[in-house]
Order: structure tokens, then sequence, then C-alpha cells
């Protein structure tokens, strides 16, 4: 059990990267702005972590938070998401 949950906070440590992967590859020129932070413990009471991103670009703006915690009770989470866009001439 204590495997499966050192796996489940390995990928939930990888969901910022993602999406900091994605925002960079979807650069353009002119209005860009971004933030990014995230923060993860592991130790013998469990395992977690938490992150926010937001962004401005020429396509829109978008903010997504989450965080992940398992330990010997279970595994619970949150996500929250939102974003708008718009067409630009």
């Amino acid at each position: 059990m204590r495997a499966v949950k050192r796996v489940l906070a390995v990928g939930a440590l990888a969901v910022p990267l993602v999406l900091g992967c994605a925002g960079l590859a979807s650069a353009q020129e002119g209005l860009d702005a971004n933030f990014g932070k995230g923060q993860f413990v592991a130790n013998e009471d469990g395992a977690g972590v938490a992150g926010t991103q937001s962004s401005v670009s020429p396509d829109g703006v978008s903010h997504s938070d989450f965080w992940v915690w398992a330990d010997e009770t279970g595994v619970r989470g949150s996500f929250t998401g939102a974003g708008a866009t718009w067409s630009g001439e």
C-alpha cells in the first residue's frame, strides 16, 4: 500500500511539470504572463502535493489549482480550473 501511495504522489508531482511545459510550447508573441507555485511533502504520515498555475496570453486567460494527499486512510484531492478565450484581430 505504501508503494501505491508513493506512485500516486510522484504522478501528482508530474502534473505541474506537464502544465508548465505546455505553457512554454504555446508561447506566442505579444502579451504573455505566467505564474506557477507548487509544494510537496512525503514523510511517515503520508505524501501530498499542491499547485497553482495562472496565465494570460493573446489567446485568453486561465487559472488552475489542485492538491492530492495520500495516507493510511486513503487518497483524496481536489482540482479547480477556469479560463476564458477570445479571438483577436
